[in-house]
């Protein structure tokens, strides 16, 4: 397979995991008091979305690059 092809399919996965997903979650732990031994915390979750034009572009980033490595290697 050629690297285009192979870059081409990662994208097409990434554009449909964009709209399938739709943003990543994430946790950490953020501590509120802190007095030597004694800790007090509690654990916050933010979530950062994934634009729909940013899927859309990877999906047609990736079957242009499927079609372009499909054609070279003919």
């Amino acid at each position: 397979m050629k690297p285009a092809t192979i870059i081409g399919i990662l994208l097409i996965l990434l554009g449909v995991v964009g709209f399938a997903v739709g943003g990543v979650t994430f946790s950490h732990e953020k501590k509120d008091v802190d007095v030597g031994p004694i800790q007090i915390s509690h654990e916050q979750q933010k979530t950062m979305p994934i634009s729909p034009a940013l899927s859309t572009i990877s999906l047609i980033a990736g079957v242009g690059l499927v079609v372009i490595g499909s054609k070279s290697s003919s």
